[in-house]
């Protein structure tokens, strides 16, 4: 007669060893992941707080009337390093931009794609705000967009 614990004893030693297989295998991988990704691990990602500095100020650039003015009567598109552009809106983003921050800002007309010319060679944060005249202006509806770009230095 067949001793059937036996063998289940030995069935069981079988699936013990796979088992022991697969966790061998899962340790190795999560090493492995965590070696390549150690890089991306020790960065901190800054995206979400320039995203805010960048908000905060073309922010108050829209709702400021004399800001809002000097947009809207520049020509466009119009770069930052143009002898034409706004100083007082450079004077704004020179203002409120952190130290850990560079900025630059281009005035475009909000159907153009509003480009820097010259990108560093850096993550560049960019966000656009739409620039329009008020409802007591008389001269017409104007539509601009102020795209504000800015990298860590």
């Amino acid at each position: 007669m067949v001793n059937f614990t036996k063998i289940m004893i030995k069935n069981s030693k079988g699936w013990i060893k796979i088992v022991e297989a697969f966790i061998a295998i899962l340790l190795v991988a999560g090493v492995l992941l965590i070696v390549i990704n150690k890089g991306y691990l020790g960065e901190k990602d800054i995206s979400s707080q320039v995203y805010d500095v960048e908000v905060a100020i073309l922010r108050e650039i829209q709702l400021n009337d004399t800001l809002r003015d000097y947009v809207l009567n520049a020509e466009s598109p119009i770069e930052w390093n143009d002898e034409n552009f706004p100083t007082e809106i450079k004077d704004k983003i020179g203002s409120r931009t952190p130290n850990y921050l560079d900025c630059e800002a281009k005035i475009c007309r909000l159907e153009d794609d509003c480009e820097l010319s010259e990108y560093p060679e850096k993550d560049v944060y960019a966000h656009a705000a739409a620039i329009t005249t008020t409802l007591e202006t008389t001269e017409g509806y104007q539509l601009k967009q102020l795209k504000l770009f800015c990298w860590t230095n």
